[in-house]
């Protein structure tokens, strides 16, 4: 009984980070259950089907605070599926073993760059347009193939994927890729149905970690709504490049004091990046409060014969890097 409250506790903390961040649920889930002694397939198996109840609870939230991008969901959970569907049938065939040092460095390089374009003022181009089902198919495809594969994974592909490309709102990405999960768990939980059986599902496992997603869902999609643009893209940013420098040191068999230097010297990077973007926050709100008295103060002038007064005619503007999640 303890240990399934752990997994629920665990459960909770996984889906508040994914819901606000994009990622992280598969990942945290699937470790805690390999670190108890689960088999790899079974554990990416119960955790696909619990999250099959955990996206849904937060498409809806997203859905009913604004954050999802109903286009990019469809181009990209479609795809999505075929890939997870692929993946979990032929997971106890396949070795990710020799691509997973690869996947990391690619992560590991969206990661920095996110944390550079975070720490500066956002700045959107009229001209950079949609993203194109060229682009969401194959996205969709790799992401839902390495989330079955590796127990967890559509969140640390698609999400840095959608951010770097500059044309989506940070919090609709987490909001879309959140809500395209729920298709790509159903598909690899069918997967896993026709690969493994249904002993293949640990269902009290399945209900704790449902359990505790449940619960955080609506709170993991209120928090994205609120917090500012900047803090979230630095802070997925973190997450990405510490999570898969640990891969990296370890598949190149780092040893010694190293590896504590570099986690060191990325945490360093990380809070200077978060500091940063702390600041692009403040001067944003200085700059909104700097506006508001503008657009609220009375001329001195004497009123017309109507009694109405004159009002400035042109509202200023605001860097769109500027403002928070909420506010575009």
């Amino acid at each position: 009984m303890r240990k399934l409250l752990v997994i629920a506790l665990v459960g909770l903390a996984a889906q508040l980070v994914d819901g606000s961040l994009g990622m992280a649920y598969g990942l945290t889930s699937s470790t805690l259950l390999l670190m108890v002694g689960v088999a790899p397939a079974a554990a990416s198996a119960s955790v696909h089907l619990a999250e099959i109840g955990t996206t849904l609870a937060a498409g809806a939230a997203h859905w009913r605070f604004g954050n999802v991008d109903w286009r990019v969901v469809f181009r990209i959970a479609i795809p999505g599926a075929v890939g997870a569907f692929a993946g979990a049938t032929f997971l106890s065939a396949l070795s990710t073993e020799t691509a997973a040092p690869w996947m990391a460095a690619i992560l590991f390089t969206l990661g920095a760059y996110l944390l550079i374009r975070f720490s500066r003022p956002l700045r959107r181009s009229p001209a950079a347009g949609r993203l194109r089902g060229r682009f969401l198919g194959p996205l969709g495809l790799v992401a839902g193939f390495v989330d079955a594969t590796g127990g967890g994974g559509w969140g640390p592909v698609a999400t840095p994927a959608l951010l770097v490309s500059g044309r989506m709102e940070p919090r609709k990405v987490i909001g879309s890729v959140d809500t395209s999960e729920f298709l790509v768990a159903a598909a690899a939980s069918l997967g896993f149905l026709i690969g493994l059986g249904t002993e293949g599902f640990l269902l009290p496992i399945v209900l704790a970690l449902l359990i505790g997603g449940l619960i955080a869902a609506p709170i993991a999609a209120w928090l994205v709504r609120i917090v500012p643009a900047q803090l979230l893209g630095a802070a997925v940013g973190g997450v990405i490049v510490l999570t898969n420098a640990r891969v990296l040191m370890r598949s190149a068999d780092l040893g010694g004091s190293l590896p504590v230097l570099v986690y060191l010297l990325l945490a360093a990077g990380w809070i200077a990046a978060l500091v940063l973007a702390v600041r692009l926050v403040l001067r944003a709100r200085r700059q909104r409060a700097l506006v508001d008295a503008a657009l609220t103060e009375v001329p001195a002038t004497d009123p017309d014969p109507a009694g109405s007064v004159a009002l400035p005619t042109e509202e200023p503007t605001t860097p769109v890097g500027a403002l928070s999640g909420a506010d575009r």
